[in-house]
């Protein structure tokens, strides 16, 4: 059985992410996180370990560090706002852990090290297949922070024996494993959020930035493949975990809107910022699209298998559960 550390497990993706390679996988999962969520039984009971502690630590970083593990996936991350703080404080947590952890993890024979980074790596998107050569230029902390810790990635990948994979995850949603997750600023979470609690959909643009929305599931699935891939089968180190399919906002707003009408016997609006009410999805039907190209994974037997109509009644099920 693979030994696997998650740094970040008590987080919104890793929460997800722990539970699906105990429960599908079989692994043996060690969680790192800042808290332990004791009220929790069905997940903490799954996990071997669980390590409560902080990243910016010397001594946690030595403790993590003298254990033995194959594979250490490491999630820790401030989200896009937060990120526009301190850059003291920002790279202490966003870039210094990679770094402090590589330095050592490569000394104590780890075989792989997966890194979740961000589409946002790259500026804003041409409407053009984008594959994974495309020349990262941030225009933001976040995107700046993660192509800094996947630069530090890329040289342990050339200098030692670990396999260190740099993930760019497009837009993920999904129910969270915790009430605490902070994951309802998420557009499709929040849109669906926002249909249950106010019986409208409000949107902050005219609806038309375009975004490639892949399910929590289906990236838990792209990184077990990930995981169980032989280093000599990899292609580079650089994988995009993405659906491939881009939508519109608007698009996006209507098709939960259906969805919400279906479940519920409402018809809701979907009102855009001028107060005007958007009567159907297809405005920007003939718009040039990015398209965030998943090939290199793709090879490797990965397909995104949850539809955005399941996800969203996913996301209702959800929603049902905690207020209904």
């Amino acid at each position: 059985m693979k030994k696997v550390l998650v740094t970040g497990a008590c987080g919104y993706l890793g929460a997800r992410l722990t539970k699906y390679l105990v429960e599908e996988g079989g692994y043996g999962v060690t969680a790192f996180g800042s808290f332990n969520p004791s009220d929790y039984i069905e997940w903490t009971s799954l996990m071997e370990e669980i390590i409560v502690g902080d990243i910016r630590d010397e001594t946690t970083i030595n403790s993590l560090t003298e254990k033995q593990f194959d594979v250490v996936i490491h999630l820790i991350s401030l989200d896009h706002y937060k990120s526009e703080d301190n850059p003291n404080f920002v790279s202490s947590i966003n870039v210094m852990p990679t770094w402090n952890l590589l330095d050592k993890l490569t000394k104590n024979g780890l075989k792989k090290f997966i890194y979740f980074s961000t589409i946002q790596v790259y500026e804003n998107l041409p409407n053009k297949i984008i594959t994974e050569d495309h020349l990262p230029q941030p225009l933001n902390t976040y995107g700046l922070t993660h192509l800094l810790s996947e630069n530090i990635c890329n040289y342990y990948n050339e200098k030692t024996e670990t396999k260190c994979i740099n993930v760019r995850l497009s837009n993920s949603y999904g129910s969270p494993v915790f009430k605490e997750n902070n994951c309802w600023w998420l557009v499709i979470n929040d849109l669906c959020k926002s249909a249950y609690e106010n019986n409208s959909i409000k949107l902050l643009s005219d609806g038309s930035p375009q975004r490639d929305f892949i399910h929590i599931s289906d990236v838990c699935k792209g990184i077990e493949i990930l995981l169980n891939t032989d280093k000599k089968n990899l292609q580079n180190n650089i994988y995009h975990i993405s659906s491939g399919q881009t939508l519109t906002i608007l698009e996006l707003s209507h098709s939960v809107k259906e969805i919400y009408n279906l479940r519920y016997k409402k018809n809701i609006p979907v009102l855009l910022p001028n107060k005007m009410v958007s009567e159907t999805p297809d405005k920007y039907l003939e718009t040039e699209r990015y398209i965030i190209n998943n090939s290199k994974l793709t090879s490797l037997g990965f397909s995104p298998e949850t539809s955005l109509e399941n996800g969203i009644n996913e996301i209702f099920d959800y929603i049902d559960s905690i207020y209904g």
